[in-house]
């Protein structure tokens, strides 16, 4: 016997779904970036925002 079973998605859950996702992504390209500073020494002043963001986490670390 299989059971039929429907979920119903309402906005505000697809809301908070899409916020999770995009606060991940977040900590992962950040977390990669720094990785790829830390392997990568001849980028540092190639990119500001890349500089920036590098510093910023290393700040608050």
């Amino acid at each position: 016997m299989t059971a039929n079973i429907s979920v119903t998605v309402t906005p505000s859950d697809d809301l908070d779904r899409r916020r999770e996702q995009r606060a991940a992504l977040r900590v992962r390209h950040s977390q990669n970036l720094l990785r790829l500073m830390d392997e990568r020494a001849d980028l540092h002043g190639v990119l500001p925002l890349a500089d920036f963001v590098d510093e910023s986490i290393r700040w608050t670390a």
